[in-house]
């Protein structure tokens, strides 16, 4: 019998950190692993971001902070809110927390009972429903094709909520397919929210910045259901400060109030000196921001021509993020060396060992179909790890 809880024993290991400690190992043995699983920019974090923690250093910012951040850090990012997405929170409505991760996790355990469903389009993020369970909720999952860029439509959401629905969550754009919302598609899924007051939405935009279609769409820029949307986003991917674990919430103050309480019990206020980075950040402008943006977009380019002409391999164009989500069905069942590969997970585990490329399997992600590609990598590591990837797949039989 397990001295562990049910709870950690019925919650599944993080596929992409597992893949990323599966690379490590290999590289730790000499072997030259190109890492593509992990969802980390490879760039640094800006200049002008590092000094202001030095700065804050050296004023001796290094105490507890308010559970929920500092103000001026808060009030930083309801100017950001205002300024970029015409969003207007007072900064009372906003948590901070230790990475966007955290404030999607405190949203559904202030938000959840037992039994209460979260519809969650598939693909979806590897954690999401894993923190509905540990939230004593059940998921409800919308299958999104490759031939709607991985996107739902108002009439499957329609289709999908049942009395006990409580929430709808959602990235835009997305990981791990890059697919990005229109306006004119949140709008369509708004209208069928209209229709049911009890639901609320958890808007991870984690991504904001990585869009190659134009400006971002929030689905809490549309007043019938701002009010019942809770936005999720952060500094990790916009100014490649995974490290420095900074995100916030922003939502309905009863619910950046209940966010605070369960905070205040589990890890209090996030670092002092990544706040400061933070408020520096936000206030800095966007011009690296989109310097980097401006390299994904090459980067896309580049492994998308090498991986549509690998033969057998299905891949759409992703409108954001940096990520691509191949389907690699057709090569379920071929072998290799006596080995037969079954599904995703073999596929992924096959490139890890024969191309020594680290990826992500799709069933992780809620497809069993597909495989999950970081294009955030230099782009002779992504040349060099298309080739491999080209060649262990055509040695299949």
């Amino acid at each position: 019998m397990s001295i562990l809880s049910n709870r950690i024993n019925n919650l599944a290991e993080s596929q992409t950190i597992k893949m990323a400690k599966l690379g490590r190992e290999l590289s730790a043995k000499g072997i030259n692993v190109i890492n593509l699983s992990f969802g980390e920019p490879d760039f640094h974090t800006p200049q002008f971001i590092k000094d202001a923690a030095v700065e804050a250093m050296e004023k001796n910012f290094t105490y507890y902070t308010p559970v929920s951040g500092y103000p001026d850090l808060r009030k930083a990012i309801a100017d950001k809110l205002k300024r970029e997405n015409n969003l207007d929170y007072n900064f009372d409505q906003i948590v901070v927390s230790t990475g966007a991760k955290q404030a999607l996790a405190n949203a559904l355990m202030v938000m959840l009972n037992p039994g209460d469903e979260v519809i969650i389009p598939t693909p979806y993020w590897v954690s999401y429903s894993e923190m509905v369970k540990l939230a004593e909720g059940e998921s409800v999952y919308i299958n999104a094709t490759a031939e709607n860029n991985f996107k739902i439509t108002a009439a499957e959401l329609e289709a999908a909520i049942t009395p006990k629905t409580k929430m709808f969550m959602f990235s835009s754009p997305c990981n791990p397919t890059g697919s990005v919302y229109s306006r004119e598609e949140l709008a369509a899924l708004v209208a069928v929210f209209e229709k049911h007051p009890n639901i609320y939405i958890l808007s991870d935009e984690i991504y904001e910045h990585i869009n190659f279609i134009g400006g971002h769409v929030s689905i809490a820029e549309f007043a019938s259901v701002k009010d019942r949307t809770i936005l999720v986003n952060g500094f990790s991917k916009a100014y490649a400060m995974t490290g420095w674990r900074i995100g916030y919430l922003a939502a309905p103050k009863e619910i950046s109030d209940a966010a605070d309480k369960l905070q205040g019990q589990i890890t209090s206020g996030t670092c002092s000196i990544t706040q400061k980075a933070g408020v520096a950040a936000l206030n800095g402008g966007l011009k690296e921001v989109h310097e980097m943006r401006d390299a994904f977009l090459k980067r896309r380019g580049i492994v998308y021509d090498l991986l549509s002409k690998i033969e057998g391999v299905k891949v759409n164009l992703p409108d954001g993020a940096f990520y691509f989500f191949p389907d690699v069905s057709s090569f379920f069942g071929k072998s290799v060396n006596g080995a037969t590969l079954n599904n995703a997970e073999d596929i992924s585990l096959y490139l890890l060992n024969t191309a020594h490329v680290s990826t992500v399997t799709g069933e992780a992600f809620g497809n069993e179909k597909c495989i999950r590609i970081s294009y955030a990598a230099s782009e002779d590591e992504l040349k060099e790890a298309c080739k491999r990837i080209a060649e262990a797949l055509n040695n299949l039989k």
